[in-house]
């Protein structure tokens, strides 16, 4: 499951469904495309400060991941990588739905916010069908 989430980090980037880094991060936070911020698990505390800050009054959900900035850098092409917020509402719940398998304990909160947001949004889409 370690490895699946590892691999979407990749596919999200190559599907340009990311935004990799501090700068590009809190750009899309403030643009209000990002549907989450992912948050690598040795970032400092003024990375972590600095997120906090990022998503305070929006509705974002901070993940703190399982994964340091090697792993998160070697998946995603970038040195130092501490953050990166994901764009894409279909990658972001399948991406915390890997995450909860992997600790149910820490990521149920989060999955079940991201999956109503999901749900929401595919209820919306579907009745623009009809």
């Amino acid at each position: 499951m370690r490895e699946k989430a590892l691999n979407m980090l990749g596919l999200m980037r190559r599907a340009n469904a990311i935004q990799i880094g501090e700068d590009k991060t809190g750009a899309a936070v403030k643009a209000g495309k990002a549907k989450l911020l992912l948050l690598a698990a040795d970032a400092s505390d003024n990375a972590r400060r600095r997120a906090e800050t990022f998503i305070s009054g929006r509705n974002v959900q901070l993940v703190p991941l399982p994964f340091d900035k090697a792993e998160l850098s070697e998946r995603l092409g970038v040195n130092g990588c501490s953050m990166a917020a994901v764009t894409d509402l279909g990658f972001a719940n399948a991406f915390v739905k890997l995450l909860l398998g992997l600790d149910s304990d820490s990521y149920c909160e989060i999955a079940q916010q991201v999956e109503k947001r999901f749900d929401k949004a595919e209820r919306r889409k579907n009745c623009k069908k009809v």
